[in-house]
């Protein structure tokens, strides 16, 4: 780390990831069946929402992609690059939820099946979505054992087996987001990023950063679920023992050698928020904004709101609000709660 908080050489690691040109050609690739999500300039009640004195905040909306968050670019690009001898075996995945949705919905639109592992502890609201698109679905007690059942689908039954954060496919998807982003918001100065597994953030980091350099790239994630910055402090990926946040989709076991390679060359720096924060954040994207966003959605605006506070100061700041896939009870428990 620099002095001011920052990672030692942003360039260290061995892959670039995917190139803006690549990154176009995936959204050629996927376009008929996502939808380019909208940003929006948002100055609340500073009540309600205490942004850093100065910003000027925009809101990348994928909580408004079809499926009801950012995922469904990465399941459609590994499903759309797939020869049809593949896909006539059909694919699988493991998830907590808006992975396996999104699979779902990506095997419907290319013709084939989709046999998913789902945490027994997912929100009812996403198995049933997940349903509804057509897929089978099993389900772990964690996510090891999630991980493990999927790469035994696709073992026996010749599935492809679709990562929910790792590998150049998912990545390249990913990466759509953070094109986007740079061209409708070309100016920015900061763009804040949750973290899961670091699908999301090392896809839109890439892009982000080979177009406008000088943009940093923050990553956010729960204190009880810091698989990446526990990685990036021990320089190699590691593994979670337990997972304990309300935001389950940022809930990932591990960090994994793709995604972490290119958090490492293109991330600025990864942050800690808690649940309080979390439901904070929360209740002020409902409150001011009129969105309802599920709690990972909702760490992005915790983070400048709390940690990244001061170096957001005076600048033009992006938040990608991820998804949207909560029931009303859960999302009423988290708002209450709030206080």
């Amino acid at each position: 780390m620099t002095a001011d908080g920052m990672m030692a050489d942003p360039m260290a690691g061995e892959s670039q990831g995917p190139t803006p040109e690549q990154s176009r050609e995936t959204r050629t690739r996927v376009a008929r069946w996502i939808e380019r999500t909208p940003v929006r300039r948002w100055v609340p009640d500073p009540g309600i929402a205490p942004l850093p004195a100065g910003s000027d905040v925009f809101l990348k909306l994928e909580l408004f992609q079809r499926t009801g968050s950012y995922k469904v670019r990465g399941a459609l690009n590994n499903v759309l690059r797939a020869d049809a001898e593949t896909l006539q075996r059909g694919v699988t995945a493991v998830s907590a939820g808006n992975h396996a949705i999104s699979v779902a919905y990506a095997a419907r639109a290319a013709g084939t099946t989709a046999r998913v592992v789902m945490l027994s502890s997912a929100n009812p609201a996403r198995v049933a979505r997940c349903r509804n698109f057509g897929a089978e679905i099993e389900f772990a007690d964690d996510g090891a054992s999630g991980f493990a059942r999927m790469e035994e689908i696709a073992r026996q039954e010749g599935r492809l087996g679709i990562h929910p954060f790792e590998g150049e496919a998912t990545v390249f998807g990913t990466s759509t987001v953070g094109l986007e982003i740079a061209e409708q918001l070309p100016d920015l100065d900061a763009i804040v990023v949750p973290i899961g597994g670091g699908g999301l953030i090392s896809g839109t980091a890439s892009v982000v950063k080979q177009l406008a350099p000088a943009c940093r790239v923050y990553g956010v994630e729960p204190v009880g679920a810091d698989s990446m910055r526990r990685s990036l402090d021990a320089g190699e990926p590691v593994a979670l023992d337990r997972i304990d946040t309300i935001a389950d989709s940022l809930g990932a076991p591990h960090a994994a050698p793709y995604s972490f390679g290119l958090v490492q060359r293109y991330v600025d720096d990864v942050v800690l928020v808690d649940d309080d924060a979390i439901r904070a954040a929360l209740k002020a994207l409902f409150l001011d904004a009129k969105l309802v966003a599920e709690p990972a959605s909702a760490a992005p605006l915790a983070a400048a709101c709390g940690p990244l506070r001061e170096r957001l100061e005076g600048r033009r700041v992006g938040l990608i609000l991820s998804g949207s896939n909560i029931d009303l009870d859960t999302f009423a428990v988290h708002f209450r709660a709030a206080g």
